[in-house]
């Protein structure tokens, strides 16, 4: 299938552009665990986005069974979920849960053993390269160029997606501002600080102005007013129209931030909702002690008990050894 350069939209055999379906498909999901709301159009309730009705309601990522398996072991299980635009959903699970892979068969980095995924209208497998000018990423371990200056690496990135220089100098400039980091602009990336790493890693994820955002652990390193700007700053740009998904095991955050929450275990989606809905049906009062009623199997207090003991029973133990010497 041809690309057209102009308009970025794939062409069929007659020439004439063709775009994948945008119309909202979520559909009542059966099975275990908590299924609510019907997501296709504004998750948060009583919330009055800025922007047009219809694009709002339009679905910028769509996972049809997706399924990823490595060897005997199933990672992802037919997964599938939508979200519109202008919508921040938390993507929740244990370690192991398929989160971060999901993450990367979306951005187009690991393929999937079956199923599909759309995310801006263009299917991930056969047009990855018209998925990636729509995204910004922010993996779990930011890996960049340690040895090119802030300066040099938001050129690099700015110029990967085509943009101006002059518009990759303004737009870094400010943004590199506004998380207190100008006065290292021009510093190799490989002196800087883990916090300061991870607000180079977010800077550049934002820097071409993406339609939706994949967020894997975004706050990790960030001091507590940086955390706080990137909280702000998801929820601006959901406002405008903007997809996050949004993956973290900090639950208090997901539960103020998110419109929307999608909780993980085993590889297969175990709930799905707004974190009211989750909390009022399954009668919790946080999305913490809602996340471990759906995804564990055992005591988290009884083991937190049991590790207490054995850590302590060591010391005593060692204490006896050394007044018997």
């Amino acid at each position: 299938m041809e690309t057209c350069a102009l308009l970025c939209e794939p062409l069929d055999a007659n020439g004439n552009a063709v775009r994948h379906d945008l119309t909202p498909l979520l559909q009542p999901v059966s099975g275990r665990g908590i299924f609510l709301s019907n997501f296709a159009g504004d998750g948060r309730q009583g919330a009055a986005h800025s922007g047009n009705d219809l694009r709002r309601r339009c679905c910028m990522i769509r996972v049809e069974e997706l399924t990823k398996d490595y060897g005997d072991k199933t990672a992802l299980d037919a997964v599938s979920f939508d979200i519109p635009a202008g919508q921040v959903c938390g993507y929740l699970g244990p370690n192991g849960a398929g989160k971060s892979t999901t993450v990367r068969m979306l951005t187009g980095v690991m393929r999937s053993t079956s199923g599909k995924a759309v995310v801006a209208g263009f299917d991930v497998a056969e047009e990855p390269l018209e998925v990636k000018k729509r995204i910004g990423y922010v993996p779990e371990t930011g890996a960049i160029y340690q040895t090119l200056s802030v300066n040099e690496y938001l050129a690099l990135v700015g110029a990967l997606h085509h943009m101006e220089p002059a518009e990759i100098d303004e737009r870094g400039r400010r943004m590199l501002q506004l998380f207190a980091i100008a006065d290292s602009a021009n510093k190799r990336i490989d002196t800087l600080s883990k916090g300061m790493r991870q607000k180079v890693v977010i800077s550049a994820a934002l820097l071409h102005d993406p339609d939706v955002l994949l967020f894997d652990e975004p706050l990790s390193g960030l001091d507590a007013n940086a955390a706080r700007t990137i909280k702000d700053v998801v929820r601006g740009l959901a406002d405008r129209g903007k997809t996050v998904l949004y993956c973290s095991h900090m639950l208090d955050i997901v539960e103020r931030l998110c419109d929307r929450v999608i909780i993980l275990d085993q590889g297969k989606i175990v709930a799905d909702g707004t974190p009211g809905e989750l909390m009022n049906s399954s009668q919790r009062e946080t999305l913490e002690t809602v996340f471990r009623s759906l995804t564990s199997s055992e005591d988290q207090a009884e083991i937190a008990e049991a590790f207490v003991d054995a850590v302590s029973t060591k010391d005593q133990g060692s204490g006896e050894g050394e007044r018997s010497a």
